[in-house]
């Protein structure tokens, strides 16, 4: 007897309707037979992957996703005990002594126990390079080389900086990410999934790309360099679509519309009916998912100073951190782009008890923290952003956001049934020992990605306590989660992006993790008791003080000792920066 997969038994339905109903029930029947594992025969037990995803489904319907800036895994939890880490064999190899030619001295690892002040460079340029064909050992050479050269820095500047990246933190300066990482799961084999700075971090989030399809669907929107626009997208140009705030509105040529399919969309389910403007490459996409039916699960992405988002000049939002905003079919549907929101209504719709019985909240802080907080460094009172990206933000101000969010959530009655993630977009130049893994060829003959790590941390009642998840992924894994929870079609198998694969949507591709790893089956299976809402809370009094009023011995967690690295700077590094 031929057994029909899930599409062709939908046609037989459509073209027997009315005519052979029982046909229709017969094959729905047989599908419903096979699917069920062998849990009918005798002394068979059931697959304990199953279980698991369908306890996951009984007890999760909402995910908070906190999505930081610019932090490599090395430079906040490279000396946290069990991780894969700076006190590894692994990293003796790859980078852990690198040249620092404007000293004329070695530098390895050091810690730094205050928040730091400079941005490094971070573009596809700067990250292949410094990862150096996965050697990791080019850093500090290619941070001093470019500022010299290319910046017309100083020699003094460009040494800090160079210096700065092979800098860490643990948990004297950031204190609560320690404490979740140790109370909670923290990953430390996720990697941002393109070579490239913030932009492609925030694409790669929502649509499991950066344009590979539409550069496979449209040779001619292939980027030409990694500094024009074009596909897949790899700068920060800015969207196509606004809303700017100054000075982004005059910053250089702006991205191409982008017309793949992303998260939004096939969160809207048999909703995508209503997303009628700028469809061209999303017809397909959106048929679909009008046959499968699916039910619509709400999202929303809240980010600091967007206000209403109809031109407001607030100097605090980045428009190249919205990633909805380069989609037009997303810009410019009502029915998608009431999606968003500014920052502050996020703790409104919170306090209200607001959220719809199961959804998706996106969180990005921004250039200027609205809660009247400021660093503890006396040199370093206009930094006042708080999504961790350095040059404007403190990370001590942008763990604060953390916390606030996660106290949000932990003191509402969505804990029980929630999960938050912590990623950050793009490793900023920062020093990271392990080499990424590689996937596909940009236009620039370079690899895609993946580019280096970055951490990822999942709080839950139901993770697992304690544990560093080894499993191998990259920023697409937010998306595989999706698909698994909500039961969304993966990307890749919609029609307008399956021709092109594997150029295009990964959320199917098998190496990357669903995130599944941190969760906690006793949990989930009700066998163990939840984690508390108490363990992810922080007093209010020290989530607002700067420096944070809580010590190492605090989080629980001791950091381990890195042989040949340092606990101060190298000789003559300052922080601030001058």
């Amino acid at each position: 007897m031929t057994v029909f997969g899930f599409r062709e038994r939908r046609w037989i339905c459509r073209l027997t309707l009315g005519l052979i109903p029982l046909l229709c029930l017969m094959a729905f029947s047989t599908s419903a037979t096979a699917a069920t594992p062998k849990q009918n025969a005798a002394g068979a037990k059931p697959d304990p992957d199953q279980e698991l995803v369908a306890n996951l489904r009984a007890h999760i319907h909402h995910v908070f996703l906190i999505y930081q800036e610019n932090r490599s895994f090395d430079s906040y939890f490279g000396s946290f005990p069990g991780a894969d880490n700076l006190a590894t064999a692994e990293a003796r190899t790859h980078g852990f002594r690198q040249w620092d030619a404007i000293g004329h001295e070695w530098i390895t690892p050091f810690l730094l126990k205050a928040a730091d002040t400079a941005d490094a460079d971070h573009s596809r340029e700067a990250l292949l390079a410094k990862s150096d064909h996965g050697r990791m050992d080019n850093y500090i050479g290619y941070e001093e080389k470019h500022l010299v050269e290319v910046s017309m820095a100083s020699p003094q500047f460009a040494r800090q900086v160079g210096i700065l990246t092979m800098a860490h933190e643990d948990c004297h300066t950031v204190p609560f990410l320690w404490m979740y990482a140790h109370r909670f799961a923290l990953y430390d084999h996720i990697f941002q999934a393109m070579y490239g700075p913030s932009t492609p971090g925030n694409i790669d989030l929502i649509a499991g790309q950066t344009g590979q399809t539409q550069a496979a669907r449209h040779p001619n929107e292939a980027f030409k360099s990694s500094y024009a626009t074009g596909e897949p997208v790899v700068n920060d140009a800015n969207p196509d679509f606004g809303p700017y705030a100054f000075p982004f509105q005059v910053n250089g040529e702006h991205q191409l519309d982008q017309t793949y399919a992303t998260l939004m969309l096939t969160l809207s389910g048999a909703n995508a009916k209503k997303v009628k403007i700028d469809t061209d490459d999303i017809k397909d996409d959106i048929n679909e998912l009008v046959l499968l039916n699916h039910r619509a699960v709400p999202w929303a992405w809240y980010q600091e100073g967007f206000g209403n988002g109809e031109g407001d000049d607030h100097p605090a939002y980045i428009p190249h951190h919205n990633a909805p905003q380069y989609f037009g079919y997303i810009r410019q549907n009502p029915s998608m782009w009431r999606g968003e929101h500014d920052l502050l209504d996020f703790f409104t719709m919170m306090k209200a008890d607001a959220l719809p019985p199961k959804s998706v909240v996106f969180i990005k802080g921004g250039r200027l923290n609205p809660f009247g907080w400021k660093p503890a460094n006396p040199y370093a009172q206009n930094i006042l952003g708080d999504d961790d990206h350095p040059g404007y933000s403190d990370s001590q101000l942008s763990e604060s956001l953390v916390a606030k969010v996660v106290n949000t959530v932990a003191r509402s009655p969505y804990w029980k049934d929630s999960v938050i993630i912590v990623l950050w977009d793009d490793s900023e130049g920062f020093y990271d020992h392990v080499p990424p893994p590689q996937f596909e060829q940009c236009p620039d003959k370079e690899p895609c990605g993946d580019g280096p790590r970055v951490p990822l941390i999942l709080i839950s009642p139901y993770a697992k306590s304690g544990a560093i998840v080894k499993d191998p992924g990259d920023h697409v894994s937010f998306a595989k989660f999706l698909d698994v929870l909500f039961q969304l079609p993966a990307m890749a198998s919609l029609p307008d992006e399956k021709p092109y694969m594997p150029e295009g949507p990964r959320d199917a591709n098998p190496r990357l993790t669903n995130l599944l790893g941190g969760f906690s089956a006793a949990r989930l299976a009700g066998t163990e008791p939840p984690i508390p809402a108490s363990q992810a809370e922080i007093p209010d009094a020290i989530v607002n003080h700067f420096p944070p009023a809580m010590t190492c011995k605090d989080t629980g967690v001791t950091p381990v000792v890195i042989p040949g690295a340092s606990l101060t700077p190298p000789r003559g590094f300052t922080n601030p920066l001058p």
